[in-house]
């Protein structure tokens, strides 16, 4: 399945994530292909929806230098809707986006094993 194999990247440190922290920010067709492009970064939903598309379609780390902002992700880590494999790659880097709480366990599927996230309440 091709995302169980799509390539994802993250920089070595979080200190080189400059990106905006305001405005309106239109990202470049390779990262956001749909008509609607531009995001209101004062804006909290139109905020995590750039940052997951970011996330998801960057294929190298200038992408997310130019486009996130390590303080800004930091706050809204938690709340962003992202695969599995995003998580993983970005909290084994960088523990401090874990959640304090948080405890993986693994639960079986049907391509080999996975690992959920549980937080307690």
């Amino acid at each position: 399945m091709y995302a169980d194999n799509r390539p994802y990247t993250a920089p070595d440190t979080l200190d080189e994530l400059t990106g905006p922290t305001g405005g309106r920010v239109t990202l470049p067709k390779h990262l956001d292909w749909s008509e609607q492009r531009t995001y209101n970064l004062d804006e909290p939903g139109e905020l995590g929806l750039m940052y997951e598309v970011v996330l998801r379609e960057a294929t190298s780390d200038d992408d997310l230098r130019r486009h996130l902002n390590a303080r800004l992700l930091r706050q809204i880590w938690h709340r962003l809707f992202l695969p599995d494999r995003i998580h993983r790659l970005w909290e084994d880097r960088f523990p401090e986006l874990r959640p304090a709480d948080a405890v993986d366990i693994p639960r079986p599927r049907t391509s080999g094993w996975s690992w959920t996230r549980f937080t307690s309440v």
